[in-house]
């Protein structure tokens, strides 16, 4: 099978994709989440990036595409990542979008923690102890419970078995929305149905 090697330059993640990989599904893999500036009831996502190398490997604009970027302003090799497809071999370089809900909350945690540090720096030493053994005492809590309640992983591991069999309509869903121009025809007879030739009854007398 061929591959890809596929970079997301903002996330820092690189890995080999097999030939025929769209982009969204790429970036799903390797934990990357795309922001979609679209309609969910259309049954595509407008997850736009910008293809910084390897535009060549990568399949032409879909009709959905053209639409899409003649409403807006284009930039260069910007493209659709449930649209765009890699079609052969090489290094394909991906810029997605700077994820600006996911960047305040990293800033606020940042924040928070700083704080923490700030405000546990300044304990006199005994506060300090004191806090660490109730740190130390509620993490062997939480590991107690974990065992206590290892049983329920069990459940949880059937109910994983059910969930694949979602699988199937869950890609049968996936392929619907796929390119128009992605999907191969649907292959035709070119003979019609063989007719069977009537033989007549012979006659037989009284």
């Amino acid at each position: 099978m061929s591959e890809v090697l596929l970079k997301f330059e903002r996330e820092d993640r690189e890995g080999l994709v097999a030939v025929g990989t769209y982009l969204i599904d790429a970036a799903k893999r390797f934990g990357i989440h795309l922001e979609d500036s679209g309609n969910a009831e259309e049954g595509f996502k407008y997850s736009s990036v910008v293809v910084e190398k390897g535009a060549e490997h990568l399949s032409p604009l879909t009709q959905i595409e053209t639409e899409h970027f003649t409403t807006r302003s284009r930039r260069k090799n910007e493209r659709l990542a449930s649209q765009a497809r890699i079609d052969s071999s090489g290094e394909v370089v991906i810029m997605t979008d700077e994820n600006k809900q996911e960047t305040a909350e990293d800033s606020n945690i940042n924040d928070q923690n700083e704080k923490y540090k700030k405000e546990f720096t300044d304990l006199p030493l005994e506060k300090k102890l004191s806090t660490l053994v109730q740190l130390e005492a509620i993490a062997l809590g939480e590991t107690f419970s974990f065992i206590i309640n290892s049983p329920y992983m069990i459940f949880d591991k059937v109910m994983d078995v059910m969930a694949e069999f979602g699988l199937k309509k869950e890609t049968d869903a996936k392929n619907a929305s796929r390119p128009k121009e992605h999907k191969a025809p649907q292959p035709t007879s070119k003979t019609g149905p063989k007719s069977r030739k009537a033989t007549a009854k012979p006659e037989t007398g009284d």
